[in-house]
């Protein structure tokens, strides 16, 4: 059993940002009784700007442990006073992926490091590496944080592997989780890893995941709901039914029609 059950976006808004955006003039009546519902649709329909709302509102824990107060926030902050979800089970703990936080952390983790290590270069060959070291994790807490939550720096992974790391790691009991285009992190052989992982959790969990994507690789996960949003509303739409599947399908059957003409 999922653990929302619904959710509505009651506001009469059309005007300004995020008011005048599909997935906010559509969100009616959102039936999500389903452990994995997709959000789907072209860029500007407001999918990442919805599902960010629905984590604000759960307080879900994000990528930086940081809360929900800094800027890139406030849209989903403007909405909040409209937004109903409806529970068939008490919220659970959870997680909030963002694929672009993903990266702001790991490009925040290599600055700071590089800044403490200019800043003890003097020390290098006069005291132990490993005293060194020490000092560079006790004043660097993002890189103590990494070391702490996944075992290593996550800057020794490839890009994708550290995405799967980090799903691997936040995503071990039954929640609520909200994934934020993942495949923006994962080559095709890693979204069929990340569809892996999702189908296991769910045999043993009962977990929801909430999932904004353009990827019809992740939309083909069986016995998930998936909504559509264009300028004409927001449909539970089959996945063969869907824009995204219809054009990738056409271009890889016949790649020479669509390129002749760009």
């Amino acid at each position: 059993m999922s653990y929302i059950s619904l959710i509505d976006l009651l506001t009469e808004k059309k005007n300004p940002f995020p008011f005048n955006v599909s997935s906010v003039k559509h969100c009616r009546n959102i039936n999500m009784d389903s452990p994995i519902t997709f959000f789907i649709g072209d860029n500007g329909t407001g999918k990442s700007t919805l599902i960010e709302t629905i984590a604000y509102r759960l307080q879900l824990p994000h990528m930086d442990g940081s809360d929900y107060s800094k800027k890139s926030f406030n849209a989903s902050k403007s909405l909040l006073p409209y937004l109903k979800i409806s529970f068939n089970i008490d919220r659970p703990i959870g997680f909030f992926f963002r694929a672009e936080d993903f990266g702001d952390y790991l490009n925040s983790v290599d600055r700071r490091d590089f800044a403490l290590h200019q800043s003890l270069s003097d020390l290098e060959g006069e005291v132990p590496d490993e005293i060194i070291q020490n000092m560079k994790d006790n004043a660097n807490y993002q890189m103590h944080h990494m070391r702490f939550e996944y075992g290593q720096e996550l800057q020794s992974f490839s890009h994708g592997e550290a995405y799967m790391k980090i799903i691997q790691e936040k995503i071990n009991r039954p929640g609520i989780y909200i994934l934020d285009e993942p495949e923006a992190a994962l080559s095709p052989a890693k979204q069929l890893s990340l569809i892996y992982f999702i189908q296991e959790h769910l045999k043993n969990y009962n977990s929801q995941f909430i999932i904004a994507t353009h990827s019809p690789m992740l939309m083909a996960i069986p016995n998930s709901n998936i909504y559509e949003i264009n300028e004409d509303g927001m449909q539970l739409t089959p996945l063969d039914e869907t824009e995204h599947y219809s054009i990738t399908k056409s271009f890889l059957n016949n790649p020479e029609i669509y390129l002749r003409h760009l």
